[in-house]
């Protein structure tokens, strides 16, 4: 597999049906250190089990973002609007959905926490690198000698929407274990962030659901994305009752339109009282991304909608985990605009422009803008 400048030629894996893809055994333990050959800037001072904290009161006064779930290689056509088959070539870009979240947050001038599972491959040290690079802490962050780093082939239509083609069969996202977790890392922050893909499979689900509890143990705040990828689940049904398992633990979610009809079996996703039904005795707020329309917004005591900003798309890829790092920039910083409408209207604006000028760019976090940019744009005039 030849990687030139960040473009990967289609041609070299023509060859490999994806069915013959077979990456690792899942009984491998990882390595949370380097190999000979890591570059020093990915080698982790941590060890396979955290140490618990000892939930002193000032770590839980730290604005920190801690992001769970997988961190892959996105490969996404040069030119839109082909097959995979017909597309001339790919360019590598690091992406998953959390990971995205907390390089997002990171870029946006907030402090934030990667946790996951990475295969000890090029690929994965690469990824390490880019979360160094943007100031992601990543001591939570573990090697699986034994599996790959997950590649994602993803389409993009002419009018930037994507559909997705996974190489992971196991990838090594998909086999951290519970007694790897940095738990002391989980109980400091202040928002712990996840989606449903983690819960697919053994056994990265039984750690998930370990590292909600210790987060939701020590009073921090939960945000759910359920990010809902319909490929990787055994079945339709599966996926639903899957992303629900943990919905009411949430304090925080964000949903699509299409995945409120996904979830309520084709429900009007834009009827409010079908909304409604998604909401939780203890949620704080639900929010429903509409593209480039804008957002909606529920609590307990109000609702509304927030228009986006237009933009032309070129790749709509990490424009959800955009408006989630914007969101959550400003939650970190204070949590108290859930009860203040107008507070939390500015935040959504501010939300919304991540995610509008993350699809003028190719790519999920090689797009995500820095607080200056969003800021610039909601200084521009609307047209």
């Amino acid at each position: 597999m030849a990687l030139h400048c960040g473009i990967f030629s289609f041609r070299s894996v023509a060859s490999h049906p994806l069915s013959s893809v077979k990456f690792s055994q899942p009984t491998v333990k990882a390595s949370t250190f380097a190999s000979p050959l890591t570059p020093p800037i990915v080698k982790l001072n941590v060890r396979g089990k955290a140490v618990p904290g000892d939930g002193t009161p000032e770590t839980k006064e730290s604005p920190l973002v801690v992001c769970f779930g997988e961190m892959l290689i996105d490969f996404v056509p040069t030119v839109s609007g082909l097959s995979l088959a017909e597309a001339p070539a790919f360019k590598k870009a690091p992406g998953g959905a959390p990971a995205n979240v907390a390089v997002g947050i990171s870029r946006l001038g907030g402090s934030s926490a990667f946790i996951g599972k990475v295969g000890e491959d090029e690929f994965g040290y690469m990824l390490a690198d880019i979360l160094k690079d943007n100031n992601v802490n990543h001591e939570g962050m573990r090697f699986d000698p034994g599996a790959r780093t997950a590649l994602a082939f993803v389409t993009l239509r002419s009018d930037g929407e994507r559909e997705f083609m996974f190489y992971r069969n196991p990838s090594a996202d998909m086999l951290l274990q519970e007694d790897e977790l940095d738990l002391d890392l989980i109980r400091k922050a202040k928002i712990f962030h996840y989606g449903s893909i983690s819960l697919i499979t053994e056994p990265c689900k039984s750690a998930h659901i370990a590292a909600a509890k210790a987060a939701k143990d020590a009073g921090v705040v939960l945000s759910y994305d359920p990010n809902l990828r319909l490929p990787l689940w055994p079945s339709e049904d599966s996926a639903r009752e899957g992303i629900l398992s943990i919905w009411e633990t949430a304090d925080i979610i964000k949903v699509s339109e299409e995945e409120i009809s996904f979830l309520t079996k084709g429900e009007d996703p834009y009827d409010d009282a079908v909304v409604r039904k998604l909401f939780h005795e203890n949620l704080k707020l639900l929010l429903v991304t509409e593209g480039a329309e804008g957002c909606r917004y529920y609590t307990k005591e109000f609702s509304g909608r927030v228009k986006g900003l237009k933009v032309d798309a070129v790749d709509t890829t990490g424009a959800g985990d955009a408006f989630v790092a914007g969101m959550l920039s400003q939650l970190a910083a204070n949590l108290s605009l859930i009860q203040k409408e107008e507070e939390l209207r500015d935040s959504l604006k501010f939300a919304n422009v991540c995610g509008a000028l993350t699809v003028t760019e190719r790519g999920a976090i090689p797009a995500l803008p820095t607080k200056e940019a969003v800021l610039d744009a909601l200084l521009k005039p609307v047209s």
